[in-house]
């Protein structure tokens, strides 16, 4: 069957609850809902009125995650997942994470009321730990479903010392049940996130949704470039050995190596902390941060290569010391080709072309690729703006996303595992 779809009324209907969750927020003047806190209650309660109010059944697991359950097959029968989170950064937009959740929730609740019955249920996820803006447990929520939770993380505190465990604990969670979240994956499709771009490559091209290709790997590194202090009046320029100088140098290589990367590499120097920062003294030792990320490991993997062996010769040019260390490592987590093509084909039913790009960005799909095959379908959102209060997704093409998730959910079918090493799904 094929079930009607009314595209501006699904529109308005994600933009009325995108605002109503928006006003969530534990700041009077912007949006700021960290994990764990009365406003992730306040959000989680009324993610869990919306989810029952479309017909699903809903339970909340030890992590916090609220769970929206559709099982026409019964309880036993395999389930595709749906989801996101509701958690955001300080002075956040409105749209990242939480439209995923209400997309899903809508596009549920349209194939459930129509009287589809597939041989699989569905399950609606609000996460409420992808930012990690709380605690130093990035993708927690998600982890526990996946069933890769480390227990380590139960004793990573806030900004005020509360653990992670004790923050379970008074939203009245059990730290011991964490394992009892966990998806058997013999018993799981995929799992599918609805997401805003965060870039602004859709709406450069004109498109309102994307399909996305692949979650970005990404590499964190520390460099520390020592030099010589010295007066900034009496020492010539062909003597010094200006730390900063160095530093900047080896910032301009960051910004060319990923230019000439064909994987749509992208590199940040975020930080940079220059001693002894006085106004007339030589810098004599700079620490600054490299953001790199890239669809290919390999490529990211080169990249790493390539810049060592370039901040070293601009060290020696220089007659500096460099010292790198990496701090963090994520690998890319490919979406799966069959998901990408049934998320393309819904697209392409609503009349629209479905482009294909990675996502920079790190999703709860990261952690859910280690239970099952993931995919993601991207809205545009306006100047690819996210993180911040200006973020925007119009009414219209929130709409033609809820519309592609009915249309991706009504026509699938119950696929097979491949039985090969890619897991691939046929």
């Amino acid at each position: 069957m094929t079930i009607p779809v009314d595209i501006a009324a699904l529109g308005a209907r994600a933009a009325a609850m995108t605002e109503e969750l928006g006003r969530i927020s534990s700041a009077p003047d912007n949006l700021t809902r960290f994990f764990l806190t009365p406003e992730h209650r306040r959000a989680a309660d009324l993610v869990a009125r919306w989810m029952a109010e479309a017909g699903l059944g809903v339970s909340e697991d030890a992590l916090g995650t609220v769970r929206g359950h559709w099982h026409p097959a019964g309880p036993d029968a395999p389930r595709l997942l749906i989801g996101s989170h509701i958690d955001t950064v300080a002075n956040a937009g409105k749209y990242d994470g939480a439209l995923g959740v209400i997309l899903g929730i809508l596009a549920v609740g349209a194939v459930a009321q129509a009287g589809l019955a597939p041989p699989y249920g569905v399950d609606v996820l609000a996460f409420g730990d992808e930012e990690g803006t709380r605690f130093p447990t990035t993708l927690s929520s998600s982890a526990a479903c996946a069933g890769v939770f480390p227990p380590a993380s139960l004793a990573a505190t806030d900004g005020d010392g509360v653990s992670l465990a004790e923050a379970l604990r008074a939203y009245g969670k059990d730290p011991d049940a964490i394992a009892a979240a966990a998806y058997d994956p013999s018993r799981v499709i995929a799992y599918v996130e609805a997401h805003i771009e965060q870039g602004p490559v859709l709406e450069v091209e004109g498109e309102p949704l994307g399909i996305v290709t692949a979650i970005a790997g990404a590499s964190r590194l520390s460099v520390t470039v020592t030099g010589e202090a010295g007066h900034a009046g009496t020492v010539p320029m062909r003597l010094r050995r200006d730390a900063l100088a160095g530093a900047a140098e080896m910032a301009l290589a960051v910004e060319r190596i990923a230019r000439s990367d064909p994987h749509g590499m992208v590199a940040t120097v975020g930080r940079m902390h220059v001693e002894p920062g006085s106004i007339n003294v030589i810098p004599s030792r700079v620490v600054f941060t490299v953001d790199l990320r890239s669809g290919s490991d390999m490529s990211r993997r080169e990249a790493l290569t390539r810049f060592e062996r370039e901040a070293h010769a601009i060290a020696d040019n220089r007659r500096l010391g460099v010292v790198i260390s990496a701090f963090h490592e994520v690998a890319t987590v490919p979406c799966y080709r069959d998901l990408q093509l049934r998320l393309g084909n819904a697209v392409a039913d609503l009349g629209h072309r479905a482009r294909a790009l990675p996502s920079g960005a790190g999703h709860d799909g990261q952690a859910m690729s280690k239970l099952c095959p993931v995919g993601m379908l991207f809205i545009r959102c306006r100047g690819g703006i996210s993180h911040n209060p200006a973020e925007y997704t119009s009414p219209e093409d929130m709409g033609l996303a809820a519309a592609a998730l009915i249309r991706f959910i009504e026509r699938f079918q119950l696929p097979q595992r491949d039985g090969g090493t890619s897991g691939a799904l046929t």
